[in-house]
Parts: C-alpha cells; sequence; structure tokens
C-alpha cells in the first residue's frame, strides 16, 4: 500500500515552531496516529482521488491549549486530524465520507471551513456534528 501521508506531517506545527514546543506524541499517540492514516486518512485518499490537506493533527498539551482546543480533544491522544480536500466543499467532502464505508469516530464540519475526523479503534461512534 503507497501511503500518502506522514507522521512528520501529522505532528506539524507552526505553533509549536514559533513557541519552540516538541510536539511529538509519545507511543501511544503515534499507535493511534498510524490508525488514523492507515483506517481514515488513507482509504478517502484513495477512494476520493484527490489532495487532502492537513491543518492539524497531533497536539500536545501546550499546543492544544495555544490553539484554544477542547480539554479532552481527541487531537491530544492522536486520534484526530482537520482537513480538506482540494476542489471540494466541506459538505460534499462529509457525505462523500458518509457514504464511503470508511471507518470513523467523529465527523465534524468546524464552520466550514474544515473537517474533523476521528478514529479511536474498537468504539468508533459513526457520530456527524457541525460547529
Amino acid at each position: 500500500m503507497n501511503l500518502n501521508f506522514t507522521i512528520s506531517e501529522l505532528c506539524k506545527s507552526d505553533i509549536a515552531i514559533k513557541n519552540n514546543i516538541n510536539n511529538m506524541p509519545d507511543l501511544k499517540a503515534l499507535d493511534n496516529l498510524l490508525d488514523l492514516i492507515f483506517y481514515c486518512l488513507q482509504p478517502l485518499r484513495d477512494k476520493i482521488a484527490r489532495p487532502i490537506i492537513i491543518s492539524s493533527g497531533y497536539r500536545c498539551d501546550k499546543v492544544n491549549r495555544f490553539v484554544g482546543g477542547a480539554s479532552n480533544s481527541q487531537h491530544l491522544s492522536g486520534q484526530a486530524a482537520d482537513f480538506k480536500v482540494q476542489g471540494m466543499t466541506i459538505a460534499q467532502t462529509i457525505d462523500f465520507i458518509k457514504n464511503s464505508g470508511i471507518e470513523y469516530d467523529q465527523l465534524i464540519n468546524e464552520y466550514d471551513k474544515w473537517i474533523h475526523i476521528s478514529y479511536n479503534r474498537n468504539k468508533n461512534r459513526k457520530q456527524i456534528l457541525k460547529y
């Protein structure tokens, strides 16, 4: 299987770089990031056949506080990523995922600007929310 995503891409944070914060995941978060790539992001990329632009993935606690993330955010455990699909609206992308058979825990339309997708091994709720 060819992968279009890397761990470094999912850990990159301009906030972390600017504030000299180590945003590297621990082994559990790393394992969760690999699940997210393997079960959500890569299957979506393969099915949708368009570039997926990741804006946020893993966040350590400090980075999460800087960006105003929820204290229980799945980004903290490496279970979530925020993204857009090139050439598609947020609503089109969510509809595509909903009907694709791709496993996910949550899909959140965040302000019609990006999609939050998460994966929680053996505990996926298939929730679709909008903020």
